[in-house]
C-alpha cells in the first residue's frame, strides 16, 4: 500500500471519519513489519488494540449481591411512625389547649361587655336626668 493513502487514512481515522474496512487496512499497515519512520508512533497504538483483543482474564469476577437488610427498614420506618404520630398528637393537644383559652377569652370579654353595656345605661339615664334639670331650670 502507497504511503499517500496510509497518511490520508489515518488523518480520517484521526478524525474519526474511517469506516471499519479502512481500519481493518491500517491495523494490517501498522503491525507489519515495514512502517515509514515518521508514522511509528502510531504503531503502538494499533498493537495495543491487537494485544488486548488476545487477553484473557483468568480470574473470576465476584459479584457482590446485594441483599436489601428489610428488618433494618421496617424499624427505621416503625421509629419515623412513632415519632411522626407522637408529635401529631401534641400537635394536637397544643391546639385543643389553644381553643380552650380562645373559648375563656371570648368568656371574659363577653362579660366585659354586659358590664360596660350596664355603664351605659346609667349614663344614659344620668343624661335624661341631665336634660330634665336643664330643662327645669331655664
Amino acid at each position: 500500500m502507497e504511503l499517500a493513502s496510509i497518511e490520508r487514512l489515518l488523518e480520517k481515522y484521526l478524525n474519526a471519519e474511517t469506516t471499519i474496512a479502512e481500519e481493518k487496512i491500517l491495523k494490517q499497515y501498522f503491525t507489519s513489519d515495514t512502517i515509514a519512520p515518521h508514522l511509528e508512533e502510531y504503531q503502538s497504538l494499533f498493537s495495543y488494540f491487537t494485544i488486548s483483543k488476545k487477553e484473557e482474564l483468568t480470574k473470576p469476577i465476584q459479584l457482590k449481591s446485594q441483599k436489601m437488610n428489610w428488618k433494618w427498614l421496617s424499624i427505621a420506618a416503625s421509629v419515623v411512625l412513632l415519632i411522626s404520630v407522637y408529635t401529631g398528637y401534641n400537635d394536637y393537644q397544643e391546639q385543643k389547649e389553644a381553643e380552650k383559652v380562645y373559648a375563656q377569652t371570648m368568656g371574659h370579654f363577653q362579660f366585659l361587655a354586659e358590664n360596660l353595656n350596664k355603664g351605659n345605661v346609667a349614663i344614659a339615664q344620668l343624661q335624661h336626668f341631665e336634660e330634665t334639670k336643664n330643662k327645669i331650670f331655664k
